[in-house]
C-alpha cells in the first residue's frame, strides 16, 4: 500500500515573536533627550501598499564619531550609554521609532549608514538593508553599495531628514519603490 504524504506549511519569521521578546526601552540606543539624540522612525509596507501591523526592526551602527560598540551587555539600558544596538516593534499602524544618534563615518571618506534587519510575516528568513544619512552626497556617491546600484534602486536606501534633525525611511518589502535588500552568503 502506498502511502501519500501531505507536504507541511513552511515557517516563517512571525508574527509569533510577541512573547519574550519586547524588554525595556528597546527601542532606544540611548535615552530620548539625551544630548545628540535623534528620531528614526518609518513605515513598513507590504507589496500592495499597506502597513504591516506586526514586523519588527532591528538596527546595528556606530555612534556618532564612527566607533563600533565593542561593549557586552547592550540589552541592558541604563539611559545614558549608547548601546549601538536596538529592537523595535512596529506598532498597529505599521509605524516603528527608534532614539539613537546620527552614526559616525567608521573611516574616511565613507558614508555613514545604519545597518537593519527586518523579521515579518510571510518571510522565511530576516532581511537585510541599510539606512544612509542624506546630507554627504560625495560620499553617497562614491559608496560602493550604491554606486552598483541604478540610481532609481539608491534612493531606497537614503533616508529622509526631518524638520526636527530626525530621519525617516520607509521600507517596502515588495512592488514599487521595493527598498534594497542584501544578501550575506
Amino acid at each position: 500500500m502506498s502511502t501519500k504524504l501531505v507536504p507541511t506549511p513552511g515557517q516563517t519569521v512571525g508574527p509569533f515573536y510577541g512573547y519574550a521578546l519586547p524588554y525595556e526601552k528597546d527601542n532606544e540606543l540611548l535615552a530620548p533627550g539625551s544630548p545628540g539624540s535623534i528620531r528614526l522612525q518609518g513605515t513598513v509596507y507590504d507589496g500592495s501598499g499597506q502597513a504591516i501591523p506586526d514586523a519588527i526592526l532591528e538596527i546595528w551602527q556606530p555612534d556618532s564619531e564612527g566607533r563600533i560598540v565593542q561593549k557586552t551587555g547592550s540589552l541592558v539600558r541604563d539611559g545614558y550609554t549608547f548601546t549601538g544596538w536596538g529592537r523595535g516593534a512596529v506598532g498597529n499602524s505599521g509605524v516603528y521609532t527608534f532614539t539613537t544618534v546620527n552614526p559616525g563615518t567608521t573611516k574616511p571618506g565613507a558614508a555613514a549608514f545604519i545597518s537593519v534587519a527586518i523579521f515579518a510575516r510571510g518571510l522565511t528568513n530576516r532581511l537585510f538593508t541599510r539606512i544612509y544619512l542624506p546630507e554627504d552626497t560625495e560620499a553617497l556617491a562614491n559608496d560602493p553599495l550604491l554606486t552598483s546600484l541604478e540610481p532609481e534602486r539608491r534612493t531606497t536606501l537614503i533616508a529622509r531628514r526631518d524638520p526636527d534633525g530626525g530621519l525617516t525611511f520607509d521600507i517596502r518589502l515588495q512592488g514599487e519603490g521595493e527598498t534594497v535588500f542584501l544578501d550575506f552568503q
